[in-house]
């Protein structure tokens, strides 16, 4: 469920990260578009507007200001300020400045209170005032020049030209609410417009992240269902797409996976069937040599020294063997899947003890365990798990072994430690390997190289855990952890010997 729920996580996320690009896509491509077309239009309104009341009122002083008397009244200055005004198309005011006579200004304004000189930037005026030097690539001492301004909050196009020859000097002052209006009713257009393509992007782009995801998804579904064993798992390819030859690659590599699982279970089944006939054929043969070692072995005081130690190397040897034997047939149960818990309430102490005693290993074992602590488990493998462990420890680590137990919330943890010189750490990975040995030097040891492995194996079927670790004060330490419950259902099954190593 968790995978699942992860898997939706990534899914989603690589939705949003299409949408948001294909957003941002859209959203850059219309704000650039509308950056540019209101820009575009912007200057053609202002531009347009500009031009027409600047001509006008260009046209206007050539007919009305530059007729004025040289020395006119402040009278004539308005007349021809409001004549200017009113002929004019742009809805601008007008204002005529003049002089009396040196020094002294005279102004006519077509409106007093909507335009003074005040309203005229000083720049403007001395603009305007300024005469320039008459060359061939200039032919007039006074041009129009305008500018852009705001006033009380409001935009105005203010320009000014003075009438060559002693003429007056004139200024208009148009306002800009029409276009600044217009401006503002585009702007919100190609906003809306922004919007609309932002929110048509954020739907092409669901509607191609579905088209490009679903086959991803379903691909993830057969690769989770393909890691869970399920070999038989194939896509259905349709198209001829980058989405649709991976698809078929997918089904060529599950069917090769297939092929390949299915000879590997082919071949393994072959070699547990192999070992377990094996083992069972030997145990008939073995139980007759069993038979005649023990009778050796008792009568080893009364045979002749010189055979004596033949004698002892045989007895020896069977009971290896026996003990390989039988340990070859739990690992055979094991990998069959065959292996079953008889499960019965135990007091660990009780059952350690009995273990001890019953190796005889009573002076080389310390126990640390309260009794009472009860545990419902399979006794027999329980025991086998204790008989390699501790006699694993006598072998390699030497006496006194310290087993310790204890109970860690509904965990019943058993230590084993030694007192020898530890695990070398190149050894720690492999020591549940099986038939894997410390020493290459020494390959006729005593146990199995299976030991260890059965251990691991019966804990694993309790649903618990073994680790070795090196203690810091020295020594090997075995740490057993299994449930207080074992709740697997149990399957009656004939109680085999011991598989100490």
């Amino acid at each position: 469920m968790k995978r699942a729920v992860l898997a939706g996580l990534r899914w989603t996320s690589l939705r949003l990260r299409l949408v948001v690009v294909f957003a941002l896509v859209a959203l850059t491509a219309a704000v650039s578009a509308s950056g540019i077309a209101y820009w575009l239009n912007r200057e053609a309104v202002l531009v347009r507007t500009q031009d027409s009341a600047l001509n006008d009122f260009r046209q206007g002083m050539q007919n009305r200001a530059a007729s004025l008397p040289l020395q006119p009244t402040e009278h004539d200055l308005q007349v021809s300020a409001k004549q200017m005004a009113d002929s004019s198309n742009s809805r601008y005011n007008v204002l005529l400045v003049a002089e009396r006579a040196p020094g002294k200004p005279i102004v006519g304004a077509s409106d007093v209170d909507g335009f003074t000189l005040e309203d005229v930037p000083a720049s403007l005026q001395e603009a305007v005032t300024k005469k320039q030097k008459v060359t061939g690539s200039n032919a007039y001492p006074y041009h129009l020049f305008w500018q852009r301004i705001t006033l009380h909050g409001r935009p105005y196009l203010v320009g000014g030209t003075k009438i060559i020859g002693a003429g007056p000097t004139g200024y208009m002052l148009a306002p800009l609410d029409q276009e600044r209006r217009d401006l503002n009713s585009l702007a919100w257009s190609l906003g809306i417009a922004t919007f609309l393509a932002l929110l048509a992007s954020a739907l092409l782009a669901q509607a191609a992240a579905t088209t490009v995801l679903r086959p991803v998804q379903r691909l993830g579904d057969a690769a989770r269902r393909l890691g869970e064993g399920k070999l038989d798992t194939r896509l259905r390819v349709s198209g001829t797409d980058e989405l649709a030859d991976l698809s078929r690659t997918f089904n060529r590599t599950a069917e090769a996976l297939e092929k390949k699982v299915t000879d590997m279970s082919a071949r393994e089944e072959a070699s547990r069937r192999f070992v377990a006939d094996m083992s069972h054929e030997l145990r008939t043969p073995l139980t007759a040599l069993t038979a005649v070692a023990e009778v050796l072995d008792e009568e080893e005081d009364s045979l002749d020294p010189m055979i004596a130690p033949a004698v002892r190397l045989v007895v020896s040897e069977t009971r290896r063997l026996n003990i390989l034997v039988e340990n070859l047939m739990e690992v055979t149960r094991f990998d069959a899947g065959t292996a079953r818990l008889v499960l019965d309430d135990v007091d660990i102490a009780d059952q350690i003890t009995a273990c001890i005693d019953t190796r005889a290993w009573l002076d080389a074992v310390e126990l640390d365990a309260e009794r009472g602590i009860m545990a419902r488990l399979d006794p027999r493998r329980l025991d086998v798990i204790l008989a390699n462990l501790i006699g694993n420890a006598l072998k390699h680590g030497g006496s006194p072994v310290r087993v310790s137990v204890r109970v860690e919330g509904e965990e019943l943890v058993i230590a084993v430690r030694d007192h020898g010189p530890g695990i070398p750490e190149d050894v720690l990975p492999h020591v549940f390997d099986r038939f894997y040995k410390a020493s290459a030097s020494r390959p006729r040891s005593e146990g199995s190289g299976l030991g260890l492995s059965i251990a691991m194996e019966n804990a694993h079927i309790h649903g618990g855990d073994i680790t070795a670790t090196n203690s810091p004060e020295g020594g090997a330490v075995f740490v057993l952890r299994l449930p207080l419950d074992a709740t697997e259902p149990a399957t009656p099954e004939t109680p085999e010997g011991d598989a100490a190593q």
